[in-house]
């Protein structure tokens, strides 16, 4: 892989971050790569994992002439990060962001950025519920979406080459409409974070159950929901807050198809039971059939005899 960027700064070095950091490095896809945070402890983790060339607690110093900055922090900050660097972009830099909402960002951003750099939103589609430096892994976005959300007036040769940046990092890349995104979003990502936060919550109200049956039992559906559960606080309130509107719409949603699931099992109504069950296992079938997960028994997690075979 060529050299695609002189210098690369990435603000932010949490999972997504890292995750990108690895894979400049491994591909080879910048000569120099800037890490900014501002967190000191941070900052030294991130120098002790060699995650890039240079290190600084100071966004405006990191993107002192890079020709491509990275925002990776929790959507809340985007504005404040936006302030700090806005007077220092080189003229025709790219600068894009990893945010989770889309509309709230590009209102928080785009007010900031100079017109000699050309701000593309974007997203890309992966993660785990780790955080922090240590979290992030070469190949994270190997296979997964990445979704631009340009705004009136991009420069295509700057979204042709941010584009191809994603696509060497093993993303396929498609473009949205920022409101688009945002409900699309509420519905497979955010929606089933707050249902776990929520579920998982509920079970730790019941003490008397909690510290035995449920941690002892939960080999089951609840650990899958606690693996979502343990996304970072900070990231998952900001986008409670910052994309509330499409949340509500489809929690309204759900709460309305939970209710007539509630009423199918009152009056024991099992056809609508089975039929329900049954579109939502093609749903499963479909997931996998694009790729997006593997087909692996008990979601391709290790056994203890695998382990020591």
């Amino acid at each position: 892989m060529t050299v695609q960027f002189d210098r690369i700064a990435l603000i932010g070095i949490g999972l997504i971050g890292s995750s990108i950091a690895h894979d400049i490095k491994r591909l080879g896809l910048a000569k120099e790569v800037i890490v900014a945070t501002r967190s000191a402890d941070t900052l030294k983790r991130a120098e002790e994992l060699q995650l890039g060339d240079r290190y600084t607690m100071s966004s405006s110093e990191a993107v002192r002439d890079a020709d491509l900055v990275i925002v990776s922090v929790p959507v809340g900050a985007s504005e404040s990060v936006a302030k700090e660097v806005a007077g220092h972009l080189k003229v025709g830099a790219i600068v894009t962001d990893v945010g989770s909402t889309k509309a709230s960002v590009i209102l928080q951003m785009q007010p900031h950025m100079p017109p000699h750099v050309h701000f593309i939103p974007g997203h890309p589609l992966a993660g785990t519920e780790k955080s922090g430096p240590d979290a992030g892994f070469a190949g994270l976005f190997e296979g997964r979406w990445c979704i631009f959300t340009p705004i009136a007036g991009t420069d295509e040769t700057a979204l042709k080459r941010l584009r191809r940046f994603w696509e060497a990092l093993g993303s396929k890349v498609d473009e949205m409409d920022p409101e688009h995104h945002d409900k699309v979003l509420a519905i497979v990502s955010h929606l089933p974070h707050i249902i776990a936060y929520n579920i998982v919550g509920t079970a730790d109200d019941l003490e008397a159950v909690t510290e035995s049956e449920v941690i002892k039992y939960s080999a089951s559906g609840f650990r899958d929901f606690t693996r979502l559960a343990a996304s970072d606080p900070t990231m998952w309130r900001d986008v409670c807050l910052h994309n509330k509107d499409a949340i509500l719409e489809m929690l309204a949603r759900f709460s309305e198809d939970l209710a007539y699931l509630q009423r199918a099992i009152r009056w024991g109504e099992g056809d609508k039971i089975f039929d329900l069950f049954t579109r939502t296992r093609a749903i499963r079938r479909s997931i996998i059939e694009a790729g997006q997960d593997v087909d692996a028994p008990d979601f391709g997690r290790p056994h203890p005899l695998e382990k020591k075979a």
